[in-house]
């Protein structure tokens, strides 16, 4: 997978790419990727990239032509999907982080200021994301987030492939609790069905602790999740104490 980032902070990545999981899927050719400092591309003599909206209003406003021909001159045969960082964009979730890592090619855009030519979204870019209701700086840590979910779904870029699908959002629930040694620590005791060896046991307690997570935490996860008869019954039981 390729990866260019247009941002006007391009050194704001350095720390997060180079550490940990993004640091090893480059080093294994899983991806790579490109900072593209869009003030680069500007016509005008000032290097502005920003202008006062017509009609008025506050703050400035991203002007279309640096950000149009960035995206021109990383754009190859094939279009790539060009990534908007929007809080007026689709909420993101693992669905979508698992859509776009099927992708060869990536183009996210991080704004500044009071927003975008509105002929930057209708006309260039195909996704536009939030990663929630609250309000950043600029579109870069946003962009730091979903590319991070993305790339550790590319196929070799964990170690323990199982991982990814055991995550919490990866199946439509919350991730099961998880314990290590010591199963005795200062008189808090592991399950003892995790101690017992039976992993048809250990599965279905997993199950039954991932929907008992769900229901308590973040019930509207269950409102679109398919469940089996016997999840039905747990949850039966869970509504019931």
């Amino acid at each position: 997978m390729r990866i260019d980032i247009l941002s006007l902070f391009p050194e704001m990545f350095e720390g997060v790419f180079q550490t940990s999981i993004l640091k090893k899927a480059q080093e294994s050719g899983a991806f790579q990727y490109n900072y593209i400092n869009f003030r680069d591309y500007t016509e005008n003599k000032h290097n502005k990239v920003d202008d006062y909206p017509y009609g008025g209003g506050a703050g400035m406003v991203l002007t279309p032509q640096p950000i149009f021909d960035a995206v021109q001159d990383v754009t190859s045969d094939k279009q790539p999907r060009v990534i908007l960082m929007c809080p007026q964009g689709e909420r993101y979730t693992q669905a979508k982080a698992a859509e776009l890592a099927k992708e060869d090619h990536l183009v996210f855009i991080c704004g500044h200021y009071e927003g975008y030519d509105e002929r930057i979204r209708q006309h260039l870019v195909t996704d536009e994301i939030s990663i929630g209701d609250y309000v950043l700086t600029g579109g870069e840590l946003g962009a730091m987030v979903v590319i991070d979910s993305i790339v550790r779904l590319i196929p070799g870029v964990l170690g323990n492939e199982s991982s990814a699908p055991e995550d919490s959002f990866s199946h439509g629930l919350l991730e099961h609790p998880h314990y290590t040694r010591p199963s005795d620590f200062r008189g808090m005791k592991v399950p003892d069905v995790l101690l017992s060896g039976n992993h048809g046991k250990i599965e279905k307690w997993r199950k039954r602790e991932s929907l008992k997570r769900t229901f308590l935490r973040r019930k509207d996860l269950l409102v679109d999740y398919a469940l089996t008869e016997t999840e039905k019954e747990w949850l039966k039981n869970l509504s019931e104490d």
